[in-house]
């Protein structure tokens, strides 16, 4: 039986505080998901992400579907159990990795291929051959045992024309519509939510806000924002959320910026996720909130202090600048599993801290506050 609900527990202007329940436990709304690829959040554990304070990861259903396969994962008790992590999982629909990596750039060749009632793609491990309809993502997921699955869409950038995102468009819908359908025939434990689209194109947007919304998912997610430009996020957002269902959650795909999320919850996103905080850690660039720095550089070189004076983080309680600045400088895995626990405890702190500063009714005050001294 399905144990999914969504609770509206206070907004501070368009700014949501909510609570999400679902079977591995519940989830404080608004919440930041740290990627978990290929069933691991890169150079932690489970623990570490625990004290960090994460409470649901993200998992990839296109690479868990290629290696280690959906099959064995369900055969060694699904995901949960596989990777060691008791709280709540997401899954993708793995349809974004299809388009992203549907192009071999060495070969200037195409690995993927769209039809209307499906998607063919080649494996970037071994050229392998493999169909992704809307129902067999779902199965996938449901082996997974996530607690939280989307459905499949097609991913565009921003640069396409008019009549190819409308077309796009039309096909996300109609794989949309076969998703509930079978949703509602399967009776899933998971929690299914639906993904609007439409480029960068404001009539789109709307017109698939709308469709999707009236399908009834559990929840709803604004995808495709991932490759545009702030200035195009900001806009969809605003043109978007207001046609999407206010007593269900709203979420943001692959926007991971802290100016960005900011944004996005004053507009009334609740759920975020991106590979920004890791990818940038394992290049020696850390958040604070003066901005970001890059251990990396020469000024660190003998920096007595910690990456960010009041951060509680592993990192910060126990190790000079200095010190991760030298792990990194010899390619020491230490530096970059200290950089990342840095950033994602980052993650963690800045959303705690935006969902006080709503339930306070001071959300506007904070934000102007944080953005002005992380842009300095």
């Amino acid at each position: 039986m399905k144990k999914f609900k969504f609770e509206l527990k206070k907004e501070d202007g368009k700014a949501r505080l909510g609570k999400i329940t679902t079977a591995h436990g519940e989830i404080d709304t608004p919440v930041f998901m740290p990627c978990g690829t290929r069933a691991t959040v890169k150079t932690t554990n489970p623990e570490e992400l625990k004290d960090i304070g994460v409470q649901i990861l993200l998992g990839n259903t296109y690479h868990l579907y290629l290696k280690p396969g959906d099959r064995l994962i369900k055969r060694m008790g699904g995901l949960h159990k596989f990777m060691g992590w008791d709280r709540p999982i997401l899954t993708d629909s793995g349809g974004f990795q299809v388009f992203s990596l549907g192009t071999d750039v060495r070969k200037k060749a195409k690995l993927m291929k769209i039809y209307e009632d499906r998607v063919e793609f080649r494996s970037y491990i071994d050229g392998s051959k493999h169909t992704f309809t809307p129902e067999k993502v779902l199965d996938i997921q449901d082996n997974l045992g996530t607690d939280i699955a989307m459905v499949l869409d097609e991913c565009v950038s921003g640069e396409i024309t008019h009549e190819y995102a409308k077309k796009s468009m039309e096909i996300t819908h109609k794989w949309a519509k076969r998703a509930k359908e079978y949703t509602d025939k399967k009776k899933f434990d998971m929690a299914v939510f639906g993904i609007a689209q439409g480029g960068i194109y404001d009539d789109l947007r709307v017109e698939s806000a709308k469709y999707i919304n009236s399908l009834d998912f559990d929840g709803n997610a604004i995808g495709g924002l991932v490759v545009e430009t702030k200035e195009q996020i900001y806009r969809v957002l605003n043109t978007v959320i207001p046609n999407l269902e206010i007593k269900k959650p709203r979420y943001l795909m692959g926007v991971g910026q802290p100016e960005d999320i900011l944004e996005a919850v004053e507009g009334g996103v609740d759920m975020f996720d991106a590979i920004i905080p890791t990818r940038l850690a394992r290049h020696g660039t850390v958040f604070t909130y003066r901005g970001k720095m890059n251990l990396k550089t020469a000024k660190f070189r003998e920096n007595k202090t910690p990456i960010e004076k009041g951060c509680d983080c592993y990192a910060c309680q126990n190790f000079s600048g200095a010190y991760i600045h030298h792990l990194l400088r010899v390619d020491e895995i230490l530096g970059i599993r200290l950089t990342t626990i840095h950033n994602l405890r980052f993650m963690m702190r800045l959303m705690e801290d935006i969902r006080t500063s709503i339930q306070k009714g001071e959300f506007q005050t904070f934000k102007k506050s944080f953005i002005k001294k992380f842009e300095r």
